[in-house]
This record gives C-alpha cells, sequence and structure tokens, in this order.
C-alpha cells in the first residue's frame, strides 16, 4: 500500500531531514550525515528508508551514475502544508484556525516572528479583496 507522502515514519522524516539540510546523497553519504561515526542505522537500513520515501513521492533518485544519488523531491515547506491541512481536515473538520489558534496560545513568538505573521495576514488579506474585485467586474 502506497502512502501519502506526508505520512512518513520517524525514522524516514530524520532522512528527509538530512536531505533538505544539506542537499542530495548517495545512501552511504547519509548513512554518514545521520550517523555521524556512531553508526546508527546499517547501509540496508537508510537503502530501505530512501527507498520508501521514494515510493511515497518524498525523494527522487537519479540512477545514471554507479551510486545512486537521492534528494528530496518536496520541500519542507510543502511538506509542512500538506501535514497541517491534513491535520485540519481530520481533527478540525477541514478549519486552520483551530490549529493558528494552538500555536499563538503554546508558543512565544518574537518581535520579529510576529511582524512577519502580521505582514503574511496583510498579504492575504490585499489577496482575497484582489481576487473580490475581479470576480465582480
Amino acid at each position: 500500500m502506497v502512502r501519502k507522502s506526508g505520512d512518513v515514519s520517524d525514522a524516514e522524516m530524520e532522512v528527509l531531514q538530512t536531505l533538505w539540510k544539506e542537499g542530495p546523497a548517495t545512501v552511504r553519504e547519509v548513512s554518514e550525515r545521520l550517523g555521524a561515526g556512531k553508526n546508527r542505522w546499517a547501509y540496508t537500513t537508510i537503502q530501505t528508508l530512501l527507498g520508501r520515501l521514494e515510493t511515497k513521492g518524498s525523494v527522487k533518485s537519479n540512477k545514471t551514475g554507479l551510486a545512486h544519488v537521492f534528494r528530496a523531491a518536496i520541500t519542507r515547506e510543502r511538506f509542512l502544508s500538506d501535514r497541517l491541512l491534513e491535520l485540519a481536515h481530520k481533527v478540525c473538520d477541514g478549519t486552520t484556525m483551530p490549529l493558528v489558534m494552538a500555536l499563538v496560545d503554546k508558543q512565544p513568538f518574537s518581535a520579529d516572528e510576529l511582524a512577519e505573521f502580521r505582514r503574511l495576514l496583510d498579504e492575504a488579506a490585499r489577496a482575497r479583496v484582489g481576487k473580490k474585485t475581479r470576480l465582480n467586474h
């Protein structure tokens, strides 16, 4: 059964995060990045995790060389957006407001983060007004 790209295990997430942070890599390079001398996972385990991520569409590989090079096929931002929307549909009847309110209520934000939120909200409001204006003409 093929799962949605957002439906990844904790181990798969670690592999995907290393590709986001450090870029494309072979299985051996991913293993070295994750193990950092600790030999956390066997080479074949990393290979299996990358294969699963590729099946889910989260990772792509270039198989033209001797060693396959894997890269993230989805950005961290897109992945997060997809997961949050999925959570909103499952938990909040499709509305995102409870998710936003939970973050605002429980997370201390810096002045810079709050300014960025305001900018994004203003931008979203302008986009909605522009969309309504175009629809009315």
